[in-house]
């Protein structure tokens, strides 16, 4: 009973997260007119102040002397800092200029890059439907270039940067609110100084606004917190295919509000392109579901079939290296 209430809480958890980050653009419009880089400059400065109080509720803290003493992780964490910098700054502009479906558009082929980020970084082998997956991907940007007249350059850097930003926080491999925190403190200092400069310019919004906008903006720390509290709450209790799936949320929320919400256009050359990206990602969900039932049909027969002298130790891990090796092809 325990587990299906973990499990319960944990799929309640995910579909949080995944939905507040589907929802979000709804909050973005309400702190106009702050342009999208002041906006930006604030989400860095109030998160740092949300995740320390997390921080010093929670008594974590052992960790940032390890990671100052080790400057190649605080590299890839600076990294990190900068490549989500330019992700949330593209998307917070493309929202409140009228880009919301296509903004949804780099989540959805977010997947097909990482995979193909795989392929090209770190030599993984792709399964042949894998292959299918991303050249459906492609051809869909290729339909969607000649719809626009341009490549969907939005679309294209979003997924890119945080296909990029999710490789290197594999490489970093630090809990979620640690590496939130130690980005946001990366952060912290040019984005203050941007907002200071603004002040002293008489262009910040933050006093001139009134009190309502100044909350809103103080507010942003909230909006990026919480979902990665759910996040890391989810990822802890359901399963990875699971996860994959819910991903999926955010972006389909964004798209119905860029369509239905913010009433931006679809000619047919646009409702085609999304249509190959929505094939490309079922082919790849079918395909990893169907490798993630191998795997565990082939860890029980393994199990059933290991002699009975084998110690528990020994047959854990040997499942444990099948279930990691596929996490690993699939993230």
């Amino acid at each position: 009973m325990k587990g299906t209430n973990e499990q319960r809480a944990g799929l309640l958890s995910g579909i949080g997260a995944y939905g507040l980050w589907g929802i979000v653009p709804l909050f973005w419009p309400l702190l106009k007119p702050s342009g999208a880089i002041e906006i930006l400059a604030h989400r860095m400065v109030w998160s740092l102040a949300v995740v320390g109080v997390a921080l010093l509720a929670l008594r974590r803290w052992a960790w940032i002397g390890e990671l100052i003493r080790r400057p190649r992780k605080l590299g890839l964490i600076t990294v990190a800092a900068a490549v989500i910098t330019v992700n949330w700054g593209l998307y917070i502009w493309a929202v409140n200029n009228g880009h919301v479906v296509e903004a949804s558009l780099g989540y959805f082929i977010n997947p097909l890059v990482t995979i193909a980020m795989g392929v090209l970084l770190l030599g993984e082998r792709l399964r042949p439907v894998q292959w299918v997956a991303v050249g459906t991907g492609v051809a869909a940007v290729l339909v969607l270039a000649i719809g626009y007249g341009r490549p969907p350059w939005i679309s294209l850097t979003l997924a890119f940067s945080f296909a990029t930003y999710g490789l290197v926080k594999k490489k970093v491999n630090m809990g979620g609110l640690e590496s939130l925190t130690a980005e946001t403190a990366v952060l912290f200092v040019p984005a203050l100084g941007y907002l200071l400069w603004l002040g002293a310019q008489g262009d910040a919004t933050f006093v001139s606004g009134g009190a309502g906008h100044a909350a809103l903006l103080a507010a942003t720390g909230v909006v990026t917190a919480t979902p990665l509290v759910l996040f890391g709450a989810a990822a802890i209790r359901v399963p990875l295919s699971t996860l994959g799936l819910l991903q999926y949320l955010a972006p389909v929320f964004q798209f119905i509000l860029g369509v239905l919400y913010f009433h931006e256009a679809m000619p047919p050359e646009r409702w085609t392109g999304f249509a190959l990206v929505w094939l490309a990602l079922t082919l790849l969900t079918w395909d990893a579901l169907r490798t993630a039932r191998r795997t565990r049909a082939q860890a029980a027969r393994f199990a059933a079939t290991a002699p009975a002298s084998t110690a528990p130790e020994e047959t854990s891990a040997a499942t444990g290296t099948d279930s990691s090796s596929y996490a690993a092809r699939e993230q």
